[in-house]
């Protein structure tokens, strides 16, 4: 398979902004990164996803965990103003995008300590699609044994195959571009679509 560039696009993300930011008259997707790291492979492929997601006529935000207080994440503040937009957003939201690196088959410890200050039926009546990211495809069972499971603890049930990618699909050039493979960008694109159409489907009938 040949590579395929991605370029990096500019999103909100909504761990910087007051919840009085963000109004949303169309069906929103909201993408929550679940990598410790600044410059990530999950966060790669969310901005990929956002765009194509723009492109189906639906809005994108992104939530970067990283950004969150640590000392809130790590003693679960619920009532935390650093997290009220998020909240909200994804309260709102037709769909969510749930990306995260894989350490030992399970998700990142961050994206389990926020996912953790959600309320109970946080994901209930939408569409979830997870990503997760890894070594190598010794772990590629982590988004059925791991990660959906966590989905679903938050009352998902229109939770989405999912992508798994590994170290080797990525290339960083010198110039600092990153390249995917073709086959990682075709999954991605079905997975949008999939997810489009499943939000669409339950949108009020005019």
């Amino acid at each position: 398979m040949s590579p395929t560039t991605l370029q990096v696009f500019e999103f909100f993300s909504l761990s910087l902004f007051n919840d009085s930011a963000f109004s949303f008259s169309m069906p929103h997707i909201v993408l929550i990164s679940g990598s410790p790291s600044a410059k990530s492979k999950s966060t790669v492929l969310l901005e990929y996803l956002a765009q194509r997601i723009n492109e189906r006529g639906l809005t994108t935000s992104i939530i970067f965990v990283r950004d969150f207080p640590a000392q809130d994440l790590l003693d679960a503040r619920y009532d935390s103003e650093a997290f009220s937009a998020a909240k909200k957003a994804i309260e709102s939201a037709a769909g969510v995008v749930v990306a995260t690196p894989v350490y030992k088959a399970a998700y990142s410890g961050v994206l389990k300590t926020f996912l953790d200050i959600l309320p109970q039926y946080a994901f209930r009546g939408k569409t979830l699609l997870p990503i997760a990211t890894g070594g190598s495809p010794g772990h590629l069972l982590a988004i059925d044994y791991a990660i959906k499971p966590l989905l679903s603890a938050l009352a998902a049930t229109d939770v989405l195959q999912g992508v798994y990618t590994v170290d080797a699909q990525f290339k960083t050039e010198a110039d600092g571009r990153v390249t995917v493979h073709e086959e990682i960008i075709q999954r991605l694109n079905e997975s949008v679509e999939q997810l489009a159409t499943n939000v669409f489907a339950r949108l009020p009938k005019s």
